[in-house]
């Protein structure tokens, strides 16, 4: 892995064109020896379908956003947004979990089937509350393709396979928006497709996020039961 230090001023090491799975990253994350804790309960591994993005930011970027718009700061060219993960994602996601792990449950089974997937959702990605600033804005990701589109004389936006960066506790996978007319200085990255056992995915106009890992800490487990009952 490259290291390197953010903008934020924090250390990060990272892997480029790639979305390593955590299999792959304990065989190249030397120094983050979290990675290597086999002391791990056994968790959920849901799939969110994720149809809007935020940005973050403080009073400075809110400032700066109602004067010029979304734009890049310092050095970088690019413009950060992260899946917007609320309560109607996660249901979905704990319901297409549970016809998975529990296919033949009747109907009465799945009405008494207490909501669980929220107790395991602490990390940061999950949090009402940001680390970046007080100042959020939430938007349909379509309608930022559309405007993307739009302001690039109407090509349809590429979506790529950006990095794999990891923190002190944290992994995070990035993905390129870019129009057609970089392709070739993009190409090395490949190209986000539907893949079905990817971390990151893009199908049917929205992301799809399997995540390995979303709890902040370890504080619970998942138990199954023969009467179809996850706790």
């Amino acid at each position: 892995m490259e290291s390197r230090v953010n903008r934020r001023g924090f250390p990060e090491s990272f892997v480029k064109s790639k979305h390593l799975k955590l299999t792959d990253l304990k065989e190249k994350a030397q120094g983050h020896q979290y990675m290597f804790n086999e002391d791990i309960p056994l968790y959920p591994r849901p799939e969110f379908h994720v149809s809007h993005l935020r940005h973050d930011t403080g009073l400075n970027g809110m400032n700066g956003i109602k004067v010029e718009g979304f734009r890049a700061q310092g050095d970088s060219d690019l413009v950060w947004w992260s899946l917007s993960v609320g309560p109607e994602e996660m249901e979905s996601a704990e319901e297409r979990l549970l016809e998975e792990t529990y296919p033949d449950r009747t109907e009465e089974q799945a009405r008494e089937q207490r909501s669980f997937l929220h107790r395991f959702s602490t990390s940061p990605a999950f949090l009402e509350t940001s680390r970046l600033g007080s100042f959020r804005f939430t938007f349909p990701l379509q309608d930022l393709l559309e405007l993307y589109r739009q302001g690039y004389g109407g090509g349809e936006p590429i979506l790529r396979v950006f990095e794999t960066v990891l923190y002190k506790q944290e992994v995070m996978y990035t993905v390129l928006v870019h129009s057609h007319f970089y392709n070739t200085l993009f190409e090395d990255y490949p190209l986000l497709t539907g893949s079905p056992d990817g971390v990151c995915a893009y199908k049917d106009g929205h992301f799809i996020w399997r995540p390995e890992a979303m709890c902040e800490t370890h504080r619970r487990w998942t138990l199954t039961r023969t009467n179809y009952e996850a706790t």
